[in-house]
């Protein structure tokens, strides 16, 4: 008997792809690099992917359904400029879609609602944390501020600070090892308080007399001259703290790519990729960009919010007659790759996973059958009869996958998006990129396992 036959055996990306494929690996790279630079948040990540859809003749849903929806109509909803979701409508909507769900918020610093103040000769920022970080991670490296803020007479006002090269950018202080005793003693993830990460804004007094907070009227002068802005304006603003940094290629072979914000952009660009490559599928094929899921997907710009239920009754009402079981059907009838990362094997910290079930950088996309913590807890765990239709799906289609998992049982955990479309009775299985230093300001992704994501989405998305 040929013993090895029976074995599973996993595959690496870089052995199994020929020269051309291997070319576009690194153009994809690219690609996904201008991306990430372009959406450093929530809201600049919807704009590119409208724009993106919009060239390539998706309609809005408004405009869409005035016309009359039919099959291979290409349409996006933009929800509150924070999330979006793209159809590409097949022949009938009421026997299921074939959707993946990505989320484009990311781990960061949000300015509080009155973050500016003034201490020890310094102009600071007050910031809330946003999603699960390590604290210490976030002192003493550049940072930019992006965001929205409205002045009082109405008028919005984007900003981004911080990217140029010419612009300036900000900084979160730590103590100095000289004077680090007790900070050492401590754990951790005490060691840096979140009352702490307090951002350095200013200094300078230059030209003024005042007694009481004189840099913070200066910087609060300083904006006004250039945005309109006063102080009350920051209460009714959204302002989002990230590194001030390019994405950039990484190792002597540029294989890898150091970036903010690869969870869950990675998957995100993946799957915009995808959709729009799509043209005229037998199954309606639906791409969602959704927020709030690093904070447990709450909130009307969500996964839980009604928008795309909501979306998926308007095309069949425009469609013909309308029945609220119709939108029933389509939900509980659709198969879903909810598209989010997983972890890789780190070299440097292998003790915390399974290395028989974790996934490895360049091996193809990760399926994790089951996500949660302490026992699965808030976990989809997939079915078999889906997984073995993937399977044979990515198999035909020369697509490199491997299982994967978050860590070793009872060593920790997280959750995703899938358990919300799993509601409405949807096959969902977890389907992402295995990445290092999740939710690290800077965190690495293989450019392979990236190319390959987006490859089988849109496979998946293309019946």
């Amino acid at each position: 008997m040929d013993y090895e036959s029976l074995e599973y055996k996993d595959k690496s990306i870089w052995q199994f792809v020929d020269r051309s494929e291997y070319d576009e690996i690194y153009s994809y790279g690219e690609r996904y690099k201008n991306f990430l630079d372009e959406s450093k948040t929530e809201r600049e990540a919807c704009k590119y992917i409208i724009k993106k859809a919009e060239e390539k003749g998706f309609k809005s849903l408004d405009k869409a359904v005035k016309d009359g929806v039919k099959p291979g109509d290409k349409i996006y909803i933009n929800n509150k400029g924070k999330s979006a979701a793209l159809f590409v409508i097949g022949k009938d909507l009421t026997k299921g879609m074939n959707i993946v769900g990505s989320h484009i918020d990311v781990p960061r610093l949000d300015l509080k609602q009155r973050p500016l103040y003034e201490d020890g000769e310094l102009a600071m920022f007050k910031t809330h944390y946003y999603g699960g970080i390590k604290k210490y991670q976030w002192t003493t490296i550049p940072l930019a501020l992006h965001g929205i803020i409205f002045t009082k007479s109405g008028k919005k006002i984007e900003l981004s600070i911080g990217e140029d090269e010419n612009d300036p950018v900000f900084y979160i202080n730590d103590l100095l090892p000289h004077l680090s005793a007790d900070q050492n003693d401590k754990k951790l993830r005490d060691a840096i308080s979140g009352e702490e990460l307090n951002v350095v804004v200013g200094h300078s007094t230059f030209g003024i007399d005042e007694e009481k907070d004189p840099i913070k009227k200066l910087i609060l002068a300083k904006l006004n001259e250039r945005y309109s802005i006063v102080e009350e304006d920051f209460i009714v603003a959204e302002l989002e703290v990230v590194p001030a940094s390019k994405a950039r290629d990484v190792g002597f072979d540029r294989s890898l790519i150091a970036a903010h914000g690869h969870d869950d952009r990675v998957c995100s660009y993946a799957n915009l990729e995808a959709i729009l490559a799509i043209e005229e599928p037998e199954i309606t094929a639906v791409s969602l960009f959704v927020d709030k899921e690093e904070i447990g997907s709450v909130g009307n710009t969500s996964m839980s919010a009604k928008f795309f239920e909501n979306a998926v009754a308007e095309i069949i009402a425009s469609m013909g007659d309308y029945s609220d079981i119709f939108t029933r059907r389509a939900m509980a009838n659709s198969k879903v790759l909810s598209a989010d990362v997983t972890a890789a094997v780190d070299p440097d910290y292998k003790d915390v996973m399974d290395l028989k079930n974790a996934a490895k950088l360049g091996y193809g996309i990760a399926m994790s059958k089951y996500t949660g913590s302490r026992g699965k807890s808030g976990s989809n765990d997939a079915n078999a009869e889906f997984l073995s239709e993937l399977r044979d799906l990515f198999n035909k289609n020369k697509i490199v996958w491997q299982s994967g998992e978050l860590g070793k049982v009872d060593k920790g955990g997280g959750g995703t998006i899938a358990y919300i479309l799993a509601e409405h009775g949807a096959e969902v299985v977890d389907l992402g990129t295995a990445m290092l230093s999740m939710h690290a300001p800077i965190e690495l992704v293989s450019k392979a396992d990236a190319y390959m994501t987006s490859k089988a989405y849109r496979v998946f998305l293309n019946q």
